[in-house]
């Protein structure tokens, strides 16, 4: 008896937070060891249709990174990276698209069905969704002077056109991005996932942004998570190098978000069964929380 107490005591502490999202939206980039582990995969699943059971409208934003350099591999294709991020020519352009639009996007939504969801696979592409243009990354140079790098096909986010998510909301699907976007006159662009995730979710003027990543959350400089922090502390933690390398980018990515109108960002640690829900609707929750 004591046991299911327990489970009752858990659904009344997630009633709050059940009451306060129903009909908002929350935007998911969903990428890192919970695309790879079948476990995490049925976990994320059934977080995502549990939301959308709740009056939660679910949008994801899928990555592909490892999965593109399988591919580019046995193509016999070398990348170049730029600050992390992949120098894309024609040729590697050809392969990301194939990879992220026909075999990823294609799997979660295989997935999110499997389990009893109404996923719904688009690109950039779709209804002009991600309109894009050409993004040319700054690099300091060793005399200090800052050169701008032709990254090739790799984009950035102009507008993002809404209606097409809208539609599919209310249709009750589950909008799943693979994040190509396209060009003004129809040419394709690789974007950094968590970009395009910060950019739907401030069109959209969605109540969260979830990063799910590899790692625990956002940590200070003595290694221990935060569970909390504004966008002030974040900047103060990168000046103090306790953020580093390739979370810099996330937690700014989620600092552009908020001041687009997101109200709250999460970056959660998607190795944990059901990480979605446990941030979500428990008090303590297990990652970090971003506020405006």
């Amino acid at each position: 008896m004591k046991h299911l107490i327990e489970k009752a005591n858990n659904l009344m502490e997630a009633l709050p937070y059940i009451r306060r999202f129903s009909g908002k939206t929350f935007v998911i980039k969903y990428g890192g060891h919970a695309m790879s582990d079948e476990k995490l995969k049925e976990s994320f699943a059934l977080d995502v249709i549990m939301l959308k059971s709740l009056g939660i409208n679910a949008v994801i934003v899928h990555g592909g990174g490892p999965q593109i350099n399988q591919t580019l591999k046995r193509y016999g294709i070398v990348s170049q990276f730029v600050k992390g991020m992949r120098v894309t020519d024609g040729e590697t352009m050809s392969v990301v698209e194939m990879v992220l639009v026909g075999q990823v996007n294609q799997e979660v939504v295989g997935y999110l069905n499997q389990h009893g969801g109404r996923a719904v696979g688009l690109s950039g592409k779709d209804g002009t969704l991600l309109l894009s243009k050409k993004l040319l990354q700054d690099v300091r140079r060793d005399d200090g002077t800052v050169e701008q790098v032709d990254m090739g096909f790799v984009g950035d986010v102009v507008k993002v056109n809404i209606d097409l998510i809208k539609t599919l909301e209310q249709g009750k699907y589950l909008p799943v991005i693979a994040p190509v976007g396209v060009g003004p006159d129809g040419e394709s662009y690789n974007i950094n996932a968590d970009l395009v995730a910060g950019r739907v979710a401030a069109a959209l003027n969605a109540e969260k942004l979830i990063l799910l990543t590899d790692i625990e959350g956002v940590k200070d400089k003595a290694g221990s998570l935060l569970s909390s922090i504004a966008v002030a502390d974040m900047h103060r933690l990168i000046q103090e190098e306790a953020i580093t390398g390739g979370m810099i980018p996330k937690v700014m990515c989620c600092a552009d978000a908020l001041s687009s109108g997101v109200r709250k960002a999460h970056i959660i640690d998607g190795r944990v069964e059901h990480a979605v829900l446990l941030e979500i609707f428990t008090d303590v929750g297990i990652g970090t929380e971003i506020q405006r």
